[in-house]
């Protein structure tokens, strides 16, 4: 059997075997079937109606959708769960295979799967909503194709050559730096469109004549012209296609035989904390600990923290350059800063992985896994109430409405102690593992990328809808009702806690094993 029909029936194995998983494992690939047959549908759709605008202006989108197209082929996999948890060279490396044999391999798992071939669709939509003539339509397929292999081997590209680095703690670090990066960059279409600052089109135009000149714009605009110009540009492409190939091989050799940072051991410590001085010694002394020690030292914890903080922010910088501010503002930034920080919560396991066990082993009544809960929440509520003030102060005064400061306050510990009840049962009804060595292609153990997707956001509308009783006052100008927030969040935390321990404890052993998958 050949490489490529080797390593594709692989691929189309393991992509199977999640229907052949549990329940859950079967819900997040239909979710993900799901997603990636609507971007198919309406991507193809959206790229083909540009038949019906001026032949400059589609040929300036689909040069703009092709550089967006390819940055995020190398972005999305560093960041994102799910997409290729089957790629990390680390994974191949006792495979008997040539280096190039591998690569050949690994290029056509990469294009085996469902987001690979909504990416095809959707350039085959640039297709038909640009080529004109017979030689458009022949260099536009030649284009579509060099634009989908060179999405395939760039990508492979960046992740294999910085996949020993993420799997280090300071790799890990600086890709917490790069989500915060990213998460500011998905707001600028947003920024620009309602910041009048300037004509869109023109702006269009402007971003196409630039990026006209990279791989992606030359594909796009060799399918636009249909010359000999085209000709010349696809040329081009495919060279950029090779030499892109040829640093991958070399990037994969050393790969292999790179040793793995993240296993080596390392030396441990031991130190007094501040929680042991208002604590009496316990199992909740001893949890909140252990999670302020997760808090600052965990480069997966951090990252949570960082983007609940930047989120809030541009979501808050967003606001204020499209409507008019009030003492709305505050309240609206601390409350959605508050309720980002309690997601966190929703899988409050993941990081324990296997060590899970020492808490299943010493866990002995619905009291213990409560208590657990507890020390958790107790843990972030001491980084996150001064975080929400801090927050809440600076949105007011920046705001000129100083007088929405304590009603922000006192909104944003509602929603995080709503956000700590809701997480307490998603930890429990919903759990997946964080991988303990973060790779290049996942945030979720193989498999569960789905889970992780369903818990984020079921607790993302559970938290939304329990603060509706005291925020929709809040709009109207009610801003007495912000002083039973807190308390409102804790009653939601407390019964969140007791009904999570109740179902936690009777499942120990489902938990222990969906938080301890391989990784």
């Amino acid at each position: 059997m050949s490489t490529v029909a080797l390593f594709a029936q692989l691929k189309l194995r393991l992509l199977a075997g999640n229907l052949r998983g549990d329940l859950q494992r079967q819900l997040g690939f239909v979710l993900t079937l799901i997603m990636s047959v609507f971007v198919s549908v309406i991507g193809f759709l959206l790229m083909s109606l540009l038949r019906l605008a001026s032949h400059d202006t589609a040929a300036s989108i689909v040069v703009v959708v092709f550089s967006a197209m390819l940055i995020g082929w190398m972005i999305v996999p560093l960041l994102a769960f799910g997409l290729d948890d089957t790629l990390d060279p680390a994974r191949l490396s006792l495979f008997p295979l040539p280096t190039h044999r591998l690569a050949v391999g690994m290029f056509t798992a990469s294009a085996t799967g469902v987001w690979p071939l909504a990416t095809l669709i959707v350039t085959t939509g640039a297709l038909v909503g640009l080529a004109t003539g017979v030689g458009g339509v022949l260099l536009g397929i030649v284009a579509v194709l060099l634009q989908f292999a060179l999405c395939l081997v760039a990508s492979r590209l960046v992740t294999t050559a910085l996949s020993s680095a993420l799997r280090t703690r300071r790799g890990r670090d600086v890709l917490a730096v790069a989500a915060i990066f990213v998460v500011v960059l998905a707001q600028l279409p947003n920024l620009v469109l309602n910041g009048n600052l300037g004509d869109p089109a023109e702006m269009l135009r402007g971003a196409a004549a630039i990026l006209r000149w990279t791989p992606s714009g030359m594909a796009a605009h060799a399918m636009a012209d249909g010359g000999l110009t085209g000709l010349a540009e696809l040329v081009a492409v495919a060279l950029v296609v090779v030499v892109a190939g040829w640093l991958w091989i070399k990037a994969l050799s050393r790969a292999l035989v790179t040793p793995d940072a993240s296993t080596r051991a390392a030396s441990v410590r031991r130190e007094s904390g501040l929680i042991d001085r208002f604590l009496p010694d316990g199992p909740l002394a001893a949890v909140v600990t252990k999670e302020l020690k997760y808090i600052r030292r965990e480069p997966r914890s951090r990252v949570g923290w960082f983007s609940s903080v930047v989120v809030a922010v541009v979501l808050g910088f967003s606001v204020t350059r499209s409507l008019e501010t009030g003492a709305w503002l505050p309240i609206l930034l601390t409350a959605s800063a508050g309720m980002m920080i309690a997601l966190q919560s929703a899988n409050s396991f993941g990081i324990d992985g296997r060590s899970l066990w020492m808490n299943a082993v010493a866990t002995g009544s619905e009291r213990g896994l409560s208590t657990d809960l507890a020390g958790r929440h107790l843990a972030a509520a001491v980084i996150a109430t001064p975080l929400l003030v801090v927050i809440a102060t600076v949105a007011g005064l920046l705001a000129g409405h100083p007088e929405g400061i304590a009603p922000a306050v006192l909104t944003g510990l509602g929603a995080l102690g709503i956000g700590f009840g809701v997480g307490s049962v998603t930890s429990v009804v919903i759990p997946y593992t964080v991988p303990d060595r973060m790779n290049a292609f996942t945030g979720a153990a193989p498999g569960q990328g789905g889970q992780a997707f369903v818990s984020g956001m079921g607790a993302l509308l559970g938290v939304s809808a329990l603060s509706l009783p005291f925020v929709v006052p809040l709009f109207f100008g009610l801003f007495w009702v912000s002083v039973f927030a807190p308390f409102y969040g804790l009653l939601a935390e407390a019964l969140g806690r007791r009904l999570g321990a109740k179902i936690g404890f009777a499942r120990l052993p489902e938990l222990l094993a969906a938080v301890s998958q391989a990784t």
